[in-house]
């Protein structure tokens, strides 16, 4: 196991995102070099499994072999950031693969696929903050459900919000009150394109 996928692992345990800077703490070196050491893909060793398991109090060794059925890797897009706001668009396609409990996921099914980016912007806080990981079921073309939440591509910028569809547009919305709906008129269907839906959020710790 390499440490992004520790840190992965244990966030999913924990159900709250762990930092780098807190697995640093927990194994005893620096921020700096568990940086370096995902960078080099380094391996996790049996002692910094075990100082993990301490530190947060989470059982790795005994929980991995038993539920190693529940968890499935997914690809993790690292700098690809999908707005919150008013629309970022991906500067980046490099990914890694996670670990991720299935139990995190809603209505997870093997036959379906599965990633994770990362949110910005505060237009659906305080349901999605800034900094927070987004699981993300991809698109098979079923129909949008009613104030689900969606990433989507739209004049070329990616954008998460809840969307609800009627017969002749898509009303978009954002939790944050400062922000109005948006609305996309038939005739524009076509610009829109649909990434999928949030299937599962990871908060942020700061």
């Amino acid at each position: 196991m390499k440490l992004d996928e520790l840190i992965c692992l244990l966030s999913s345990k924990l159900g709250e995102t762990i930092n780098q800077s807190m697995l640093a703490e927990s194994l005893g070196i620096t921020r700096q070099t568990v940086s370096n050491r995902i960078k080099n893909d380094s391996e996790v060793t049996v002692s910094e499994l075990k100082r993990a398991e301490d530190f947060f109090n989470v059982k790795l060794f005994a929980s991995m072999p038993k539920t190693e059925h529940n968890i499935i890797y997914i690809d993790y897009y690292n700098d690809v950031f999908a707005s919150c706001g008013e629309g970022s668009i991906v500067f980046s396609s490099e990914k890694t693969k996670l670990p991720i409990s299935i139990s995190m996921i809603s209505d997870y099914s093997k036959n379906k696929l599965y990633s994770m980016i990362n949110a910005t912007g505060n237009s659906m806080s305080p349901t999605i903050e800034h900094g927070d990981k987004l699981i993300v079921e991809h698109w098979n073309g079923n129909q949008i459900q009613d104030n689900k939440i969606y990433v989507f591509c739209y004049n070329s910028e990616f954008f998460v919000k809840r969307l609800s569809k009627n017969i002749d547009e898509i009303i978009i919305k954002s939790d944050n009150p400062e922000y109005r709906v948006r609305t996309i008129s038939s005739k524009s269907f076509t610009d829109l394109i649909l990434i999928g839906k949030i299937v599962a959020i990871i908060k942020s710790v700061g």
